[in-house]
């Protein structure tokens, strides 16, 4: 279906892919894997038309069609959800008829976790996450030869994700994705490519199998690439030793000539799999470090949830799962004490909150480096282990000289996880601790919870994630947390029973051809709603302005704190007003965020 020949691309004279080769089929299903700047994403894109390769080529059989679904995207503001998917029906080089279309798109929208009443709203009122769903609906439902996706599950719930996974099982598309999700790429692909130095080695296995596999071929290229090295030295030794000997020149020579023929083996010697991270001990604290009873949150006239009433243990590892916007963030933002709530919510003895939230990233000191952040908090033994750690988290090498003001926001993240990981605390809240780490990170970082003496609470999506490390799962939905006990996959077992027969009637029912009555009705019905949704998309828009103008405050707000953290540096403006001045900002701020997560909530 399409073949990738002897291509290379090289940015500014450097090498990002070298003499690449290999063939996608019609049907196959492949994950593209390696590190961070390995050159997925570019692979991607030159698949896709939007770079030209440096040398080789592609072929492409002719009248195929590719989806692409890129990390950052453009949207277009002045249409609706429903309008903004419904326009591709007329784009679509195939006749089908619209009512069977609008009764797919339904489908797709509402598998990608949207709700009715959101198909009136207008594509501005939605947060990049949802809509980089709707570009994805949009390429789903195009039906293309070939899907290129890169990273589909960033925002994505586990009940999105398992409802994406199902359709790409069945798609008769071919798919080519970039992923971190080692489930979902295991479930959905059956041939892993990885690119490391600028080349490819192709696997026709799933991705578990695959690291078993990399492993071997890594041991086998690690044994080469010494022996080379050895024999490297110790020709250039003879060479050293005899380049002035009248009697040895030829041979010298010979091992001059022989070095300068020589193919240089490389392999990525940073290895950090086995890496071995461990918290310092945890302070023992009392044997309910949390007690919610009869806890209720509203915003405004909307209520998040309410009756909620669980204890958390001393030692128990624990997931918050649900779909996004059902509250789980809100409660840990109460455990926090970060919004008021109604009902009771005790905090144990002696206990010591480590808490990762998705704003850690803006606490850190943009003055120090990366080595220097972490260096400040650590003690002990793992002092000596710094380097490794930070590599662990791709900050290997000359990147843990960088100052913190230059990183990105998914490296300032990675960073503020390592630093909260070695402070000392024995009830860790973490709120998707993984969205901004590769596979090898989030091994190491899975191992060292594992290995945590305390007591864990992990927001996540990631099944794989939490597989393993969580023996309880409370599931956020409608208003209400329920409990279930046993690990992430005995939580989604039970809940697929409890749905079995809903689900066996749904999928009868979508297997069926739809009937030309059925299928109009459902239009009839749609139509019907559309005043209702219309006046509720109206008042939603007002909370958007009002959302807005609180934005616009705050970061006037955050500017005036800045300019007085640049006064403070120098001791002179070290003074009680100055500090007073500065906490009132403070104040003001966090003030207005709160202002801001009700109004979002809303």
């Amino acid at each position: 279906m399409l073949t990738i020949d002897h291509i290379s691309m090289e940015f500014s004279s450097r090498p990002v892919l070298d003499d690449i080769t290999f063939l996608i089929n019609r049907k196959e299903r492949i994950a593209l894997v390696g590190k961070n700047g390995a050159g997925k994403t570019t692979l991607l894109r030159l698949i896709a038309g939007e770079y030209q390769p440096t040398s080789g080529r592609i072929a492409r059989e002719a009248d195929m069609t590719i989806g692409y679904l890129p990390q950052v995207m453009l949207f277009q503001d002045n249409r609706t959800l429903r309008e903004e998917v419904m326009s591709i029906h007329t784009q679509l080089a195939h006749e089908q008829d619209e009512a069977r279309f609008i009764a797919e798109m339904d489908r797709t929208i509402i598998g990608l976790g949207f709700e009715r009443k959101d198909f009136d709203r207008p594509c501005s009122e939605f947060s990049g996450g949802w809509r980089m769903r709707i570009e994805l609906a949009k390429i789903l439902l195009r039906h293309p030869d070939l899907l290129l996706l890169d990273e589909p599950t960033n925002h994505l719930d586990i009940e999105s994700i398992q409802w994406l996974e199902d359709f790409l099982k069945t798609s008769p598309s071919a798919v080519l994705m970039v992923s971190h999700d080692r489930a979902f790429i295991d479930n959905v692909c059956g041939r892993t490519i990885e690119i490391t130095l600028g080349r490819i080695y192709d696997y026709n296995v799933n991705y578990s199998r695959f690291v078993e596999l990399r492993k071997e071929r890594h041991e086998q290229q690690v044994r080469a690439y010494q022996n080379q090295q050895k024999m490297i030295q110790d020709t250039e030794e003879f060479i050293e030793r005899f380049r002035y000997k009248a009697t040895k020149a030829v041979q010298v020579q010979s091992r001059i000539k022989q070095l300068e023929k020589l193919e240089r083996l490389e392999v990525d010697l940073e290895d950090t799999c086995k890496l071995n991270l461990r918290f310092p001990p945890a302070p023992r604290s009392g044997d309910f470090p949390l007690i919610v009873e009869d806890l209720r949150k509203d915003f405004g006239e909307h209520n998040v949830f309410h009756d909620v009433t669980f204890t958390i243990r001393r030692g128990e590892k624990v997931a918050f799962v649900g779909k996004n916007g059902e509250g789980k963030t809100t409660l840990v933002k109460c455990i926090m004490g970060q919004l008021d709530y109604m009902g009771t919510l005790k905090i144990g003895h002696n206990v010591k909150i480590g808490y990762f939230a998705q704003n850690q990233a803006a606490l850190l000191d943009e003055n120090l480096t990366v080595f220097e952040t972490i260096d400040y908090v650590a003690v002990g033994d793992i002092r000596t282990k710094i380097r490794d750690i930070l590599g662990a988290f791709m900050f290997g090498g000359e990147a843990s000289d960088k100052k913190v003001k230059v990183l990105s926001g998914g490296e300032r993240s990675r960073l503020a996880m390592i630093r909260l990981l070695l402070e000392p605390c024995n009830l860790l809240i973490l709120d998707e601790p993984t969205n901004h780490l590769d596979m090898q990170s989030k091994d190491v970082l899975k191992a060292a919870l594992q290995d945590f003496n305390g007591t864990l609470i992990c927001v996540s999506h990631d099944r794989d994630f939490l597989n393993g490390l969580v023996s309880k799962v409370y599931e956020f939905g409608s208003g209400r947390v329920k409990e279930h006990l046993g690990g992430i996959y005995d939580f989604l077992r039970a809940k697929k029973i409890d749905n079995l027969q809903e689900l066996e009637r749904k999928d009868k029912e979508n297997s069926r051809p739809l009937p030309r009555e059925s299928a109009g009705s459902e239009v009839a019905s749609a139509k019907q709603d559309y005043a209702a949704q219309k006046a509720a998309a109206a008042e939603k828009r007002k909370k958007e302005k009002q959302i807005a103008e609180t934005e616009t405050a705050i970061a006037a707000l955050e500017a005036q704190q800045a300019e007085i953290e640049q006064q403070l540096a120098l001791p002179e403006n070290q003074t009680q007003e100055m500090f007073q001045k500065y906490e009132s900002i403070k104040h003001q701020i966090e003030q207005k965020l709160y202002e801001w997560e009700i109004l979002s909530e809303a």
